[in-house]
């Protein structure tokens, strides 16, 4: 089982497709909702993940709850050359788990878009874990070098 950190075959698609929206406000299509899930070592999720799965996730308990936390996005911009998009920071008070990656998925209901359907995976690079405290995953900056989520042309 693996974690392989990625924007998956399905997101890239439907995104030319037009199914998914990351204005910080006024979402088109209508109800864009993104969120987070915690997964365990025991994940085998990648570029070929098409949907939210409860297999693996982080059990709930413990400060955390299946189906994870809803994000903010920070807006969509560009620069030259890299279109780009990112979340606000997102926590779990009172926590105590283990997780080795997340999956961000788009939860909203939208008309040729399945329910639930991927966005991208990310590899902690080894599990984190937390006992009694704030589990907390800090995105970058939203900027062309670091956003989560870039385009970039040459």
């Amino acid at each position: 089982m693996a974690i392989t950190s990625c924007l998956t075959n399905t997101f890239k698609e439907e995104l030319l497709q037009g199914h998914h929206s990351f204005n910080a406000s006024g979402d088109t299509p209508a109800g864009s909702a993104f969120k987070i899930a915690l997964y365990t070592s025991s994940a085998d999720l990648d570029t070929t993940t098409t949907v939210y799965t409860t297999s693996a996730e982080v059990a709930s308990g413990g400060g955390y709850t299946t189906a994870g936390e809803d994000l903010t996005n920070t807006g969509v911009a560009k620069s030259t050359t890299t279109s780009y998009t990112d979340f606000s920071n997102v926590s779990w008070t009172s926590a105590s788990f283990t997780a080795r990656g997340c999956m961000i998925y788009n939860s909203s209901t939208i008309t040729g878009l399945t329910t639930n359907a991927t966005v991208c995976i990310i590899d902690f690079g080894g599990d984190k874990t937390v006992s009694s405290g704030t589990f907390t995953i800090q995105f970058p900056a939203n900027d062309s070098s670091n956003a989560i989520i870039r385009i970039t042309s040459s």
